[in-house]
């Protein structure tokens, strides 16, 4: 086996040039000497060094039961961060697998959220398989399961099957207790009972989810993976101070997550009991001559006059109906067709070189493939290309502030037989 720096359960704790830490303990960051950037032309863009990868977690060992986004994605960001995660799927693979463009067992879906993991197959509904998950518990510091709540329990998932200290995250519909927690639960579930969904209205007059962005699901994998590292920190001090570091149990779940991404809205709704007007009327997106879109930000009043005046509509900005945004949301329905026609007479193109010329906040509105396509995009080292067994080469965005970390995602059972050998079974 070739030695990458993983710790497998119950072995030695990798190479010796990276030797572990204590788990939970934050690693110093390697720093790298970076040459001076050399004196550039003016208005040249010059390329940030690449950071070095942090690896605080080198030495835990994480044991991903879970399936689809949110579990997985926590884990994965774990491993981008040094720690060992290996993950239990059922034969026919977690569910993620199956979705999105395929090949084999492989998925873009399942490779974005499940890098840098060992795949251990196992059959809970056997004997067999429950003694492998129990074994594999009891050498984790982080267990990670989404079952419905109480299914973990039925197969001897719990903390008491860890050590002493282990650090326990369950992530759920709608958390782990409370009437609904045996509901199912989906991210387009979770953004509609969330407020969501209400929150974006599209043209059409109808609520929307966020199309195919998984919004509840991502927020929550992050959110996870900020509560592991806080009972991560919270041992860590524990263990500096001379005391024995706790067990946490931590519940985490899409419901909270996508309403912690609405935190002003709730609040301000709270305040009122009503729907309030909608900020900042006319921000949003307009279709240019070409079809193309552009967004328009405007967060101040002095920036309607100055929209008004780039669209050559200054009659707009003396209209009393259009004096503030609380009198353009009273009469958005005259304003928003005069806005369209206007910004219709020229391409999406023109209209941001035209706003951006006069500093306002203004963009096109892109593509996935015209983000990648970008030459910021990649000064910034914004994209890192991940080459995936059976399935090519990948386009990924970099994890923010982590550093390029580009290891493929694991096959269907890929480690099993590795793995069993360790525990002894």
């Amino acid at each position: 086996m070739v030695d990458d720096g993983r710790r497998p359960p119950g072995g030695a704790a990798g190479p010796a040039e990276e030797p572990p830490v204590v788990p939970g303990a934050v690693a110093p960051p390697v720093v790298q000497a970076v040459e001076p950037p050399a004196v550039a032309e003016a208005g040249t863009v010059i390329a940030p060094p690449v950071p070095e990868p942090l690896k605080p977690y080198r030495g835990l060992f994480v044991l991903d039961a879970s399936q689809g986004i949110a579990g997985p994605y926590c884990a994965t960001l774990l491993a981008a961060c040094g720690a060992t995660v290996v993950k239990v799927e059922p034969p026919a693979g977690d569910w993620s697998r199956g979705l999105s463009t395929r090949e084999g067992t492989q998925s873009a879906m399942h490779v974005a959220f499940n890098r840098g993991k060992r795949s251990v197959v196992l059959d809970l509904r056997t004997d067999e398989g429950r003694v492998a998950l129990t074994r594999l518990a009891a050498e984790a510091d982080v267990m990670l399961e989404a079952f419905r709540p109480g299914v973990a329990a039925r197969l001897g998932l719990v903390p008491e099957a860890g050590k002493p200290d282990v650090v326990f995250l369950s992530i759920s519909g709608f958390g782990q207790r409370g009437p609904y927690a045996e509901r199912p639960c989906t991210d387009s579930v979770a953004q509609a009972f969330s407020g969501l969904v209400s929150l974006n209205e599209g043209a059409d007059g109808v609520p929307h989810r966020t199309g195919s962005v998984m919004v509840a699901d991502v927020v929550t994998g992050i959110s996870a993976f900020a509560a592991v590292q806080a009972a991560l920190a919270e041992q860590a001090a524990a263990r500096a101070a001379g005391t024995a570091p706790l067990p946490r149990v931590l519940d985490v779940s899409l419901m909270q997550s996508a309403a912690a991404l609405m935190g002003f809205n709730i609040a301000e709704q709270g305040l009122l009991g009503a729907v309030p007007s909608m900020p900042n009327v006319p921000a949003g997106a307009y279709q240019g001559s070409c079809g193309g879109w552009v967004m328009i930000a405007l967060l101040r009043e002095p920036e309607f006059p100055q929209m008004c005046k780039v669209l050559e509509l200054p009659d707009l900005a003396a209209d009393p109906r259009f004096a503030s945004f609380a009198e353009r949301a009273r009469h958005r329905d005259a304003l928003l067709p005069l806005l369209r026609d206007a910004v219709r007479k020229r391409p999406a193109a023109e209209w941001v070189e035209r706003f951006q010329a006069e500093r306002m906040l203004c963009d096109r509105v892109n593509t996935p493939l015209d983000w990648l396509a970008d030459p910021h995009v990649r000064a910034a080292h914004a994209v890192m290309p991940l080459e995936q067994p059976g399935l090519g080469t990948l386009p990924l965005p970099v994890l923010p502030g982590l550093g390029p970390w580009s290891v493929p995602a694991p096959a269907l059972g890929a480690h099993t037989a590795e793995v069993l050998a360790e525990l002894g079974l």
